[in-house]
Formats: structure tokens, sequence, C-alpha cells
């Protein structure tokens, strides 16, 4: 997705690396051995069950999107497996492909979203994953596994980290009527009150989705009158946001925008006045994996590592740190707040789920009429 880095709490204005040189013996009252979790009351503990020193077993090197770990977790996997973790972050999946397909830096493991998994398997820049290195795969709900498959069937190639839909974030006290379709975004009765999503594929996925056609597209007509549609809201919308949505729908300062999940999550802790809703007409469910690019130098410990991330344990930690929803099943029974564990909004049900698709690669041609067409929403 294009602005992947606003599903983080935190978004980076450069990427930067973190080298991680080991943690020490791990001895006797070492807090780094033992992981608190969560502002929701959850409380659980993830304890080191090895006494390693980082780069006994070796290296591995990590390439994610930024605030996308608890970071914690990094020193228990060095400690349980004695491999070395390098740490990268990235903003966007388009920052992060020319370095992998170039091989300008050699990662061992990355984390990109499901079109350009899509894209890297289709260019052949992927390592097929060894699965006997990967037994905690079965914590992963087949039902994630399923989706996973659009961008890369048989699973041969990725495992899903984490995962979330886009919708409509809307304050009751602020709207006159229950929302439920993607046709409240382009009602003149909320003028200067909507906050547009600005992405291009995520808003020419609201256009589309609305008139029945499909967000993967490739047809112009039906791109031309999804952009007919964006420009008669052009003038309706208060900003184009990203990162931003959070904060003005927490500060009342709009009554709709478009959001993705887990920023709802977070945004109805701080305002109970906000109603998180999946659209009628569909919506995108972006799924993030962990893939092995070809020039790994390093293929075991990226198994090691993905493995490592599939612990129900190490799953529940990332989950309490960013709150974007896992599919990781084992963790979902580990969650003990009761009003998380069952919401809709981290887990919706297979009635939101079958109304949803992935993004996936289109190829250049239809990117770049894509963004052509974009440019074009501000004027008639």
């Amino acid at each position: 997705m294009k602005f992947k880095n606003a599903r983080c709490f935190t978004a980076l204005s450069i990427s930067f690396f973190l080298a991680l040189s080991g943690c020490g013996d791990g001895g006797e009252g070492d807090d780094s051995d033992l992981l608190h979790g969560g502002d929701d009351g959850d409380a659980f503990s993830l304890t080191a069950t090895g006494s390693y020193k980082a780069g006994e077993n070796g290296d591995v090197y990590v390439y994610n999107w930024g605030e996308y770990i608890d970071e914690r977790v990094i020193d228990i996997f060095e400690k349980d497996t004695g491999i070395r973790v390098h740490y990268n972050y990235f903003e966007e999946n388009e920052d992060m492909y020319p370095i992998v397909a170039t091989g300008a830096a050699k990662y061992d493991v990355v984390c990109p979203s499901d079109y350009m998994i899509q894209k890297m398997i289709d260019e052949e820049l992927l390592l097929p994953l060894n699965y006997d290195n990967i037994p905690n795969i079965s914590n992963i709900d087949p039902e994630y596994l399923k989706s996973a498959e659009n961008f890369d069937p048989g699973n041969l190639y990725s495992v899903p980290y984490c995962w979330g839909t886009v919708g409509i974030l809307y304050n009751k006290t602020m709207v006159d009527e229950p929302i439920d379709s993607w046709g409240v975004l382009f009602d003149e009765k909320y003028s200067q009150e909507i906050l547009m999503i600005n992405s291009v594929r995520d808003a020419f996925m609201i256009a589309l989705e609305y008139l029945g056609y499909s967000q993967n597209t490739t047809n112009e007509a039906e791109l031309d009158e999804a952009l007919e549609l964006l420009q008669k809201q052009y003038p309706l919308v208060q900003a184009y946001v990203v990162d931003q949505v959070r904060d003005k729908m927490i500060g009342e300062e709009a009554a709709l925008g478009v959001i993705y999940s887990g920023e709802a999550i977070y945004t109805q802790r701080e305002n109970e006045n906000l109603v998180y809703v999946v659209p009628k007409e569909g919506s995108n469910v972006w799924i993030d994996s962990w893939v092995i690019p070809k020039t790994a130098q390093n293929k075991e410990n990226a198994e090691a590592w993905i493995n490592f991330l599939c612990r129900a344990d190490v799953a529940l930690a990332n989950f309490n740190y960013i709150t974007y929803s896992t599919p990781n099943k084992a963790a979902r029974e580990l969650i003990e707040d009761e009003d998380i564990r069952n919401s809709e909004i981290a887990f919706p049900g297979s009635e939101i789920l079958e109304r949803c698709e992935t993004f996936r690669y289109l190829g250049e041609e239809a990117e770049a009429m894509y963004l052509n067409k974009w440019n074009q929403r501000g004027g008639n």
C-alpha cells in the first residue's frame, strides 16, 4: 500500500539502521527477559528459554516497516537462538522494492505487503520457504493462509504477519444517520467534514467499490467513472491525509475519515464517540507477510526468525504493541481482554471479509494509468 507507514503509531521520516550487537548474558534480574503487555489490561509474559549470546549462531538481516515490532522481542530471539539480528526500517513498499530487487543490500527476511509480494514472485526475487524450519506455521489461521493465496498461490513464499481492513471512522455526535456505505464520503451535506485518504490505490478502491467495480480493475472506462466521482468529491474534502486522520478524528476536527483498522482501535480508546465501519459495498483487506529474498545469505536463520514470530506469545506481544490484527489464532486465544479478542474491528467475521479484496499488482502500465488519473482529481 502506498502510504503503509500510516499503519504505525509513529511515522519515521527517514529509514535508519539499528544493528543489535548482543544483549549480555541475560542473568537473573535482567528485565529484558520479560515483556509485560498491554495498555488494555492484558498481562502476559514472554521469557527467553535460551541463554545464547547474540552472534553465537550467526546473523540475520531483517527489513521491516517502522514501529512494526516490539523491539524487546528481538532481544528474546537473540537469547533463544544465538542469532544476531541486524534490523533496518523502510517507510513504503516502494522504498523497499528497489533495495531488494537490485541487491543493493542483501537482506535475509523482509516484510512487504500483498501486492508487492505478488510482484516480487512474478520477478523471481524470492526463495521458496522450507516449512520444516517453520513448524509454528500451525498457529496461523488457515483463513488467512487462504487469503494470502490471492498473491502467493500455495503459500510457497510468504507467511502472514499482520493484516487489517480499510474503512470509515465517523463521529456519532457529528453525523445524523447510520453509516454503512462509501456514499457518505461523496455527500455534499458533509462538505469540509471529510478526511480522505491520500493514497492512489486506496482512494480509487473506495470509488470503484462504491460504483460496483473491482478495486483491481485495469479497465480504463471504469477508472474514468471512478475519477469523475473523486473529482466531484474534491471540493468536499477538508484534507487528504494518512497519519493525521487519527489525531484529527480524536480531536473532533472532522466528522468522517478513511482509516486503517489498527488505527481505528487506537482512536476509539481515545474518543468514545468514534465508530469504525467497513462499508457494505466492500473494501480492501491487506496482508503483510514475511518473505526471503533470493539474495539472502542466511536462509535458515531467516526461517528461524519467521518461526519465532509465529510463536503465540511472541505474536501476542507484537499485537499489543502495534495493535494491527494478528493472523495467529493461538495468539488471539491468549488475549485476556474479551472486548479486544472479540472485536469486529481487530477480527472481523466472514460476513465482512467476504466482501473485501486484497490489492493485486497490476503491472507498470496500469500503475502509471492510476497515478495519471489520480493527479487529475483536482479538476473536471
